[in-house]
């Protein structure tokens, strides 16, 4: 049997290509080995979000843009988090067998606590139950589905890690192996993808690039990136280039070979690079754009896309949730 697989995805607004590159293609390509579960984490959102309609555009965008990029929901599951209501009677029963310790030397809870701190406010202030229990509805997501790997990001570890020791706690208490016990795997290798400016790209730097920017768009951000000085004649280092570690992404072999021998060889300004990044970035991103736009036009089909979704993952959870409730002895 294949092993099953589980991604959680936040609604945090429309991905740029750095997400596309790093996240979405890599964990999509996991259903290729295993049996794949997607799910957009909308409750995770409440932590940062309290506004309404922002979470039900974000979720509807999230989902559109998972669908552009190659995401099958005739071939994978693809639900939200809040269509599944065994994920919050599993937290409730996760609770019970969470040390108050574990949850105090979470990253994310360690990090507001060092930044009250040093701005000499009370240790908790703006932290809520939902920021410092996070790593349990985290856990309750992954259990609840007898998952056997978790794609995360090197800051993310730590959460599979919880829940690991919570599922065991809970198995050694009742002697049982119900809850399976989940592997944090880091997405295959690639390379970070820097900005605009040559750093990370990140929202927080605003030096994206949206992966749905218009082709004028698009071209308007390529031509941004900030490069050197050199001249025309001058060779060049593709390995120390924002423009080529970025065109590495998109182009193909013989493609990234030809750019590197012209850089190498001289006779080539950065608008000549930057116009062939532009070219080989719209070739990629053109029909992913086109498809989201389109599924934006349809919201209604995205919200059957996840019901249906939601429908399905309900009946595996629900199983679930039955067996832990005769172990617990609530049936």
């Amino acid at each position: 049997m294949k092993k099953i697989s589980l991604t959680g995805i936040k609604p945090t607004g429309i991905p740029h290509i750095g997400n596309y590159i790093g996240a979405i293609k890599p964990a999509l390509q996991l259903s290729e080995s295993c049996e794949s579960r997607y799910f957009i984490a909308d409750y995770h959102a409440l932590n940062s979000c309290k506004n309404p309609d922002e979470i039900r555009s974000m979720t509807r965008e999230i989902a559109a843009a998972w669908l552009a990029g190659g995401l099958d929901p005739d071939q994978v599951l693809f639900y939200k988090q809040s269509g599944v209501p065994e994920t919050f009677e599993l937290l409730t029963i996760l609770l019970a067998f969470t040390p108050k310790g574990l949850m105090n030397r979470a990253h994310a809870y360690k990090a507001m606590l060092q930044s009250n701190q040093s701005a000499g406010k009370d240790p908790d202030d703006g932290v809520n139950m939902g920021l410092f229990t996070y790593p349990v509805l985290m856990a309750a997501d992954i259990l609840l589905f007898d998952t056997d790997l978790v794609p995360v990001g090197n800051d993310q570890f730590q959460h599979v890690e919880m829940a690991v020791d919570i599922a065991e706690s809970f198995n050694f208490i009742y002697q049982t192996d119900a809850l399976k016990l989940p592997e944090a795997i880091a997405q295959p290798h690639t390379k970070t993808l820097l900005g605009l400016d040559g750093r990370k790209m990140s929202k927080s730097y605003g030096n994206t690039i949206p992966i749905f920017s218009s082709e004028k768009e698009l071209r308007k951000l390529v031509m941004k990136i900030v490069t050197n000085s050199q001249g025309i004649e001058e060779p060049k280092d593709p390995d120390t280039c924002n423009v080529f570690s970025i065109y590495q992404a998109f182009a193909s072999p013989d493609q990234i070979e030809a750019l590197r021998q012209r850089y190498l060889a001289g006779g080539m300004g950065w608008g000549h690079a930057k116009q062939e990044l532009f070219e080989v970035m719209n070739e990629a991103l053109t029909p992913i754009r086109n498809r989201y736009q389109e599924l934006m036009q349809d919201p209604g089909y995205i919200d059957r896309v996840l019901a249906e979704g939601s429908h399905k993952a309900r009946e595996i959870a629900s199983a679930k949730i039955s067996q832990l409730r005769q172990i617990v002895g609530i049936d």
